[in-house]
């Protein structure tokens, strides 16, 4: 079965980032098979035996912890999964940069809708599609503070991609 994990930081210590082949070959240590990432973006594909995904998140998280020496929190979705969600962008018609998706491990409820209106700029959109939420930041989203509104603490563990990742992953999906 082909999975897809995303990390929520791969920022060790300033100047410091996860460098991608030490990703894959954490993956392929704990016995996943090709595993490949897209660009230097904390985003892994590979192919393990069905497990459940909660077994499968603390595996990387405590892999991960092992060899980077930190705590990350790790997603990971099934491939089939994974294609759903690509093709649930409510926005389509925006930037592939700043449409940002925030792909959460436990569904957001509707109601986080209403807690993060007050952070957004009326020229933003926003929509809840299968639990995780899109974006479209109508700009850099950086310079938005709904940006950073979207906090585990306020949202629960997620971490966010932009649409042009989205893809790439549901390419390398096939």
């Amino acid at each position: 079965m082909i999975y897809v994990a995303l990390l929520h930081s791969i920022v060790l210590a300033p100047g410091r980032r996860v460098v991608m082949s030490d990703l894959r070959d954490m993956a392929t240590d704990i016995g996943y098979r090709n595993p490949r990432t897209l660009v230097s973006t904390g985003n892994i594909v590979f192919e393990a035996e069905a497990v459940a995904l909660v077994d499968m998140e603390a595996t990387l998280e405590a892999a991960f912890r092992a060899r980077f020496g930190k705590p990350v929190d790790i997603i990971v979705r099934k491939g089939t999964d994974w294609q759903k969600l690509a093709k649930s962008n409510p926005f389509l018609d925006g930037e592939g940069s700043q449409v940002i998706v925030r792909v959460m491990r436990k569904p957001l409820p509707a109601a986080a809708m209403a807690t993060l209106r007050p952070y957004a700029d009326p020229t933003q959109r926003m929509a809840l599609t299968g639990g995780d939420l899109w974006i479209d930041f109508a700009d850099k989203p950086s310079q938005w503070k709904l940006l950073s509104a979207l906090t585990t603490k306020r949202m629960g563990v997620g971490t966010l991609r932009n649409w042009n990742t989205v893809r790439g992953l549901a390419e390398m999906i096939g």
